[in-house]
């Protein structure tokens, strides 16, 4: 029997949970796992369930709309691999970790292939026997360029891009051939120290803790959507390169959590906010 998992998120009403929870007891699927979120402050419903059984998917979906407001997102999925294209530039340290849990199988996702505008990763990518396309910006104009990068992504059937410290913005239009589903991993604890070196500037405000933020990337600079951040304390002890340092491991652990999070369907985006079932 297959594992299903089925996304909703519509305006809040009494009885949802119930109304959805007997359309898949009327099916005969068996329930395994339900959570369920009400964001009072807009009236909106959020719910993720996971279930088994012998589904005709098409049925179900139409129970559901049949039953549930007219403002109604549905998704229903098999639980699978996720397929995944990742962007690099020079930094090894969030690609590394991510090739290995791919090679263990640490996470639910399926490495197609590395893009990167230097060649620097390129024995590294090679170790776990990945394809890797290096797409040089150099003497290119930044369009002909992303038309570079997007054709070598696009020779792929991904579900998601993750840009695993890729140090090149990318347009609004790239962005939305992706809407939500391009995942990056950004060095400082957003919304502060934004832009070049946020090492130095954290370094120089006298922080007490770095962290990291996973987000889906959108239009506005590092602004999308966050999904997970993470942080770890410091002290006055530490130069800036000492921080550097240790915020590599703290970027590692923000982008591995959200990608498990983000492949197993466990984020909802909405507007500019997301709501995450852990």
């Amino acid at each position: 029997m297959s594992l299903y998992i089925l996304r909703i998120d519509c305006p809040d009403e009494k009885g949802l949970v119930h109304k959805v929870s007997g359309v898949l007891y009327h099916h005969e699927l068996n329930l395994i796992r339900n959570d369920e979120f009400v964001d009072r402050t807009h009236g909106h419903f959020y719910m993720r369930t996971e279930f088994s059984g012998e589904c005709q998917e098409e049925k179900i979906l139409n129970a559901l709309h049949g039953i549930l407001p007219d403002a109604v997102t549905i998704s229903l999925t098999t639980q699978r691999p996720k397929n995944v294209v990742v962007l690099a530039t020079k930094e090894h340290h969030c690609l590394s970790d991510l090739l290995i849990r791919n090679a263990y199988r640490d996470l639910n996702l399926n490495i197609l292939a590395v893009v990167a505008n230097h060649d620097v990763l390129r024995p590294l990518v090679e170790k776990f026997n990945l394809p890797f396309h290096l797409v040089s910006h150099e003497g290119m104009e930044r369009e002909a360029h992303e038309a570079a990068i997007l054709a070598a992504v696009e020779s792929y059937d991904a579900d998601y891009l993750v840009l695993a410290k890729y140090m090149r913005i990318l347009s609004a239009e790239f962005q939305q051939r992706y809407s939500n589903r391009i995942i990056n991993i950004h060095h400082s604890f957003l919304p502060a120290f934004v832009g070049a070196n946020p090492y130095r500037q954290a370094f120089e405000r006298g922080v007490k803790i770095i962290g990291a933020t996973a987000h889906f990337v959108n239009e506005h600079l590092d602004e999308g959507p966050i999904i997970t951040q993470e942080v770890i304390p410091v002290n006055h002890t530490k130069t800036w390169q000492e921080l550097a340092a240790a915020g590599r491991d703290v970027e590692k652990i923000a982008l591995a959590k959200a990608l498990k999070l983000v492949l197993e369907d466990r984020v909802f985006v909405k507007n500019n906010k997301t709501v995450v079932f852990e």
